[in-house]
């Protein structure tokens, strides 16, 4: 590891990963594929689930692989350069950076696929389980925003369940902010308003 003091070592890598996380894959893709402004179609998120919308099925596919690989790079890197703790410092970044982009003026996406993402790279087996329990809900209910939040909400549970506890606080934390991510999405899960995976704007 270079020698030099750890806290410049931190700072360092909180700004890769943040800036490797805040890559606007879904905009980039959006207008490479000439689908509009993702922000003036459905939610305006520059998520996978409203590239979706365009009902583009390639565009949302590749929106959710590059925001989940974002993530897990940041982390990886970071791990390679300084360790675990500093890549548990990558993840909370990247995500971060996903969702309030300095590109957009810190309005991001909602960091689902990052999460996920950052979550392979910690632990592939707790991602994996995670990964298990949206495609469920998915396949069940076909609400995009429920499947996040239950296989966010129930990551610290997976990550206890599959021995990866180094990461439970770090969870708790990326967990939180998914929920607070998606508060429009469950008042309308409340309200019987949201609208399903697929649904056009």
């Amino acid at each position: 590891m270079p020698d030099f003091d750890n806290g410049f070592l931190y700072l360092l890598v909180a700004t890769f990963a943040y800036l490797a996380g805040s890559i606007p894959f879904g905009m980039v893709i959006a207008k490479a594929m000439n689908l509009g402004d993702l922000r003036n179609i459905g939610s305006g998120n520059i998520g996978a689930t409203n590239v979706l919308r365009t009902g583009n099925k390639g565009a949302a596919a590749a929106t959710l692989i590059l925001d989940a690989f974002k993530g897990a790079v940041a982390v990886l890197v970071s791990r390679a350069i300084a360790g675990e703790d500093v890549a548990q410092i990558a993840a909370l970044a990247a995500f971060i950076g996903h969702c309030y982009p300095v590109w957009l003026g810190f309005k991001g996406g909602k960091g689902v696929a990052t999460f996920l993402g950052v979550l392979f790279a910690l632990s592939w087996i707790t991602a994996l389980a995670a990964c298990a329990i949206w495609l469920l809900t998915a396949v069940i209910t076909r609400w995009s925003s429920l499947s996040a939040l239950l296989a966010a909400g129930l990551a610290p549970v997976l990550a206890l369940l599959t021995g990866y506890t180094d990461g439970i606080v770090l969870l708790i934390v990326l967990a939180a902010l998914v929920y607070w991510r998606h508060g429009a999405n469950i008042k309308r899960l409340r309200e019987g308003t949201e609208p399903k995976i697929g649904a056009k704007s």
